[in-house]
């Protein structure tokens, strides 16, 4: 589930110290916080995308990465769900 457009207006990586611009967003949840349909997310470059991307799916929280302009138009799983990868 789509939660909204990604508030910054240039926005950038969420990887420690990356101030590179974000072309992915992951989409998570913590299962033991969030309700199943809550979405929290992250931005990647495409540098750092695979990189935060096993770093929330070894934890069981990775739930979909969808290019960020998808997400922002409300195009949901255009890049497929993580059960995917």
């Amino acid at each position: 589930m789509i939660q909204g457009p990604v508030s910054e207006a240039k926005p950038i990586c969420s990887a420690k110290g990356c101030r590179a611009d974000a072309v992915w967003v992951l989409a998570w949840n913590n299962p033991k916080l969030h309700t199943p349909e809550r979405r929290k997310t992250w931005l990647a470059c495409e540098e750092h995308r695979e990189h935060l991307s096993q770093f929330l799916g070894v934890r069981g929280f990775l739930k979909d990465v969808v290019l960020l302009g998808d997400w922002e138009s409300g195009s949901e799983g255009s890049a497929g769900s993580a059960a995917d990868r």
